[in-house]
């Protein structure tokens, strides 16, 4: 019976190359907890270390065959966790910006949408409000306010006195006003 505990790391690595189980359990037992200790100063998170040097170890059996041997192989172990921890910190604080950048733009999103929500609805009450003009009153207005069209401009269109123009303009602003100030007053305060 050999004792892997008494090889040296040369040793422990041809034999881990050639697929031995009790190589790499030598290997696990003798570097843990040193690239454990090193991982956690690094992090600062005993489970991201754990996790990283969980990984570690298992890309060390899985690609073996593929170590060079003329590494070190302390200098191979701890060279490639800290690479690992540099990735996973990269990586952290990418998924921390589009966490944030994600959360900034639901909160954008919604505020826009409730925005545009309440502008619809308002527009809505204000169009029902108009609609119960009196005929003469609403189309006058609506020259006014749709088609942007100067009281000269309606009065003529509708052979009436520019001061009539005017005067119903004004009632249909008052009527309007009336109506609709508790609503502007409630979607204001949304």
């Amino acid at each position: 019976m050999i004792l892997t505990e008494l090889m040296k790391d040369e040793e422990l690595v041809a034999r881990l190359k050639a697929g031995d189980h009790k190589a790499f359990g030598t290997i696990y037992n003798r570097y843990k907890g040193p690239l454990f200790r090193h991982a956690l100063r690094m992090l600062r998170n005993e489970e991201e270390a754990e996790d990283i040097l969980h990984e570690l170890f298992a890309a060390l059996w899985t690609k073996a065959n593929q170590y060079d041997s003329s590494v070190p192989l302390a200098s191979f172990l701890y060279r490639a966790l800290r690479n690992r921890i540099y990735n996973h910190m990269a990586y952290s604080k990418v998924r921390a910006r589009y966490v944030e950048s994600l959360q900034n733009h639901i909160q954008s999103g919604k505020n826009i949408t409730d925005e545009q929500l309440r502008e619809r609805e308002l527009s809505e009450l204000i169009e029902r409000e108009v609609a119960s003009l009196p005929p003469q009153m609403r189309r006058i207005f609506e020259l006014s306010r749709k088609a942007n069209l100067s009281h000269r401009e309606i009065a003529e269109l509708m052979n009436l006195a520019d001061n009539t123009v005017k005067k119903q303009i004004s009632l249909a602003i008052g009527v309007l006003r009336k109506k609709l100030q508790y609503i502007i007053l409630f979607f204001s305060v949304l």
